[in-house]
């Protein structure tokens, strides 16, 4: 599922990919090894940073977030780094590796609900970490969009909803988002398309129904698309809004799209880099959780200036 393992990354230390206050620890997911990294606070990185620092400041009370990446790379990729930067101006950050990506440990045959399983594992333990005053958030991007979504539903059947989270780059379903991958564009009109490069995905157990598992998230949800996302059309994270409007409760939370203009050139990446990015982030996440707010959706006023 990773189109791309780099392997002899020293994921140990990582300052060497220009973070702070972050320290690198393993955890085992029934025996499945997860490397994982957080990132401390922005405010708390003047302070000592030892490894009972790091455990104790999980439980000062703060918000954390927790970050599910797309199908490439790992958590050191560069593009990544900058978006903990971003993010720990609000929270605690947890970020790791599923199986097969990064120094976490291989698994044969791989499969969607083997992911699912790690980001379920990873909220688990920072439930087990932190103190009651804190809220947990989830934040994916592109395929870990996806996996935020099953996260979440799996959740539920635990009876535990996160506070909110925030979908970078999403996708309606895999079908439909292999269907519109640049790289499948020479094959779609051909008759065996969906029987080569479609339905082999569903027989091998990955399906990434964000549309049906966005139905049963109960919790508020911030979705981000940059127009020019070559790799995951724009159109797609619309149809998942579209869904979202039409056949969740308005009791489940609301939901809120912002759109960022192609002109910017953000495209799949680096929305992070969007000035109003910050306000946007912190408007969403100080929103009070039980106001009875449907839809909020400023992609029209945006696209009309």
């Amino acid at each position: 599922m990773n189109l791309n393992l780099p392997k002899n990354n020293n994921y140990s230390d990582p300052k060497l990919f220009g973070l702070e206050g972050a320290r690198n620890f393993y955890l085992s997911n029934n025996g499945v090894k997860l490397g994982v990294w957080q990132i401390l606070p922005s405010q708390l990185l003047s302070n000592e940073t030892d490894k009972d620092f790091f455990e104790s400041s999980l439980a000062n009370g703060q918000d954390v977030i927790l970050y599910n990446h797309g199908n490439s790379g790992s958590r050191a990729t560069s593009h990544r780094v900058e978006l903990y930067k971003f993010l720990s101006n609000f929270f605690h950050v947890i970020t790791y590796d599923y199986r097969d990506f990064g120094d976490s440990s291989e698994d044969d045959p791989p499969s969607e609900q083997a992911v699912v399983s790690d980001s379920v594992f990873m909220v688990e333990w920072i439930r087990s970490k932190i103190s009651p005053e804190s809220h947990i958030f989830i934040w994916g991007h592109s395929l870990g969009t996806s996996i935020t979504l099953a996260t979440v539903s799996a959740l539920k059947k635990k009876r535990f909803v996160p506070t909110g989270i925030i979908l970078e780059a999403p996708f309606n379903n895999m079908r439909d988002a292999i269907g519109k991958f640049p790289l499948s564009l020479i094959f779609r009109n051909l008759p065996w398309f969906e029987y080569c490069m479609v339905t082999p995905f569903a027989e091998s157990g990955f399906l990434f129904q964000s549309d049906e598992y966005i139905l049963n998230v109960d919790c508020p949800i911030l979705m981000l698309h940059a127009e020019d996302d070559k790799t995951v059309p724009y159109s797609l994270g619309r149809k998942l809004y579209d869904v979202a409007l039409e056949k969740r409760l308005s009791t489940q939370g609301f939901v809120q799209f912002e759109t960022f203009q192609g002109k910017f050139h953000y495209g799949h990446r680096y929305i992070v880099r969007a000035p109003e990015l910050h306000d946007i982030v912190e408007n969403y996440i100080k929103m009070p959780l039980m106001k009875p707010i449907a839809a909020i959706n400023r992609c029209e006023d945006i696209l009309s200036n």
